[in-house]
């Protein structure tokens, strides 16, 4: 699913810089930009990235359309700059992680190539697009983590998500972990499970809390889940559950489970657990919602609390105690020469050049550290940390992995672009290969992140001719 009209769904300043490379005949000149973010969201270890079929499919479709031509007519921007839009396609080239992959802060985990002005022109919709979704596929992995494999973890997020940030979130949180979702538009747009069944209100419209119950299970006898929670939960909520439990097992069929919204989950959950067991709906579920994240499923987890289905709504689609991930669009070179971004705070000077990330492994094959390296460069021998250059690692006789792809050539996908559900594979596949102590909420280990020698030495080549 692609924006619609994507070349206005940018800031006013790329198309003001873009007319100025016209103008000023730079426009041609080829350039690089790299992703990359800085800090990994909630403290935690890792980012699953996310959103890199969206923005392909985007980037197809990125043309100016009658309707963006005539604004730009009314914001005055030159009539020669505008006859050069009305033809204009992204013919450069992308390169990126797979979608799904395990990234860590400062790695040009997309690299975009081509003429100045449509490198700059795509640079909002692609910081919107990834940033966005690899945030929310990072929370949702956290709390798919938290719950547990054997559980099942739904996006209930739509309503609480901010505008038609939604569909997306409901998206990035599939390839994360999640199980389904309440979102329809979604589970339709990326064939994605869907399901839900009743609110208070169904409840509340009925003279009593059975008949809502008796109601719903005449037209839905084989996929009900009933809230027990409107009035009374153990006091009435689990007894007329486990009575229309019993009603539609002598009719043949069975209850799927039940679901708690309010108070104290642990508590409520183990008594119902013992009251569907004492009455011998042993595989009656139990689900839980109501302001869970990682942390509160992490502590249901630790009280042994016997929840099956989690579902997970505001704390997931608003990204809860990190709301963006801070990723950014950098320019590396310019005419085919390195350049980079000067900060005080040397954390901060961008890596210059056309680049590349190898991934090296431990001898059972799970994730060691990842080296960032010019893209001319082959064997390394060596990588040193990015700031503190004298921290070096040896990487003599390391397997390793090549993780950018080409996805788009001279305007043209070359890479398959694969649907939800094989990027859900791919993500578990990765993931499994991550050891533990980068996956805990607390105190997480640092992942190695290193740079070459080479480009090392061309960023402080670089560093040292803009200080004369």
């Amino acid at each position: 699913m692609y924006i619609d009209h994507p070349a206005s769904f940018t800031d006013y300043y790329e198309l003001t810089m873009a007319q100025g490379y016209y103008l000023s005949g730079m426009h041609q000149k080829n350039a690089g930009f790299d992703y990359f973010f800085r800090k990994v969201p909630f403290d935690g270890g890792y980012v699953i990235f996310a959103g890199l079929k969206e923005l392909i499919e985007t980037i197809k479709h990125f043309k100016f359309s009658e309707e963006e031509i005539e604004y730009l007519e009314r914001e005055n921007f030159s009539g020669e700059f505008i006859e050069y839009l009305k033809n204009f396609e992204f013919k450069g080239n992308i390169y990126s992680v797979k979608e799904g992959e395990i990234v860590f802060p400062n790695e040009p985990i997309a690299r975009v190539e081509g003429n100045l002005l449509e490198t700059q022109l795509i640079e909002t919709l692609l910081l919107n697009i990834l940033n966005f979704q690899s945030l929310i596929a990072t929370k949702a992995c956290r709390i798919k983590f938290a719950a547990g494999e054997n559980s099942t973890v739904l996006d209930f997020g739509l309503r609480r998500a901010q505008g038609l940030a939604g569909i997306h979130a409901t998206r990035a949180a599939m390839i994360g972990g999640f199980d389904g979702t309440s979102n329809v538009y979604s589970a339709q747009r990326f064939n994605i499970p869907a399901g839900g069944t009743m609110a208070h209100s169904w409840i509340q419209a009925f003279d009593t809390e059975i008949d809502a119950f008796r109601t719903y299970c005449k037209h839905f006898p084989d996929s009900t889940h009933l809230l027990v929670d409107t009035y009374d939960t153990l006091g009435s909520g689990l007894p007329n559950a486990i009575k229309i439990a019993q009603e539609l097992r002598d009719n043949g069929h069975e209850l799927l489970g039940i679901r708690l919204d309010s108070g104290d989950l642990a508590y409520f959950s183990k008594q119902a657990r013992n009251m569907l067991d004492n009455a011998g709906f042993e595989n009656v579920k139990i689900a839980a919602s109501n302001q869970l994240d990682e942390r509160v499923i992490a502590s249901l987890r630790s009280q042994d609390a016997p929840i099956d289905i989690f579902g997970v709504g505001t704390r997931l689609v608003t990204g809860d105690k990190t709301p963006a991930l801070d990723g950014v669009y950098k320019l590396s070179s310019v005419a085919d020469e390195p350049t980079l971004k000067v900060s005080e705070n040397i954390e901060k000077i961008t890596l210059p050049g056309k680049k590349k990330i190898y991934r090296y492994l431990n001898e059972d094959g799970t994730f060691w550290g990842d080296a960032i390296l010019l893209n001319s460069e082959n064997i390394l021998e060596r990588m040193h940390h990015p700031t503190f250059p004298a921290k070096k690692s040896n990487l003599n006789n390391r397997k390793y992995e090549d993780l950018l792809d080409p996805v788009i050539k001279n305007g043209e996908v070359v890479s398959e672009m694969p649907p939800v559900e094989k990027i859900v594979e791919y993500k578990k596949k990765r993931f499994a290969l991550l050891n533990p102590e980068y996956k805990r909420f607390d105190n997480p280990h640092i992942y190695k992140v290193g740079i070459s020698t080479r480009l090392m030495e061309t960023r402080d080549n670089l560093l040292n001719l803009l200080k004369q």
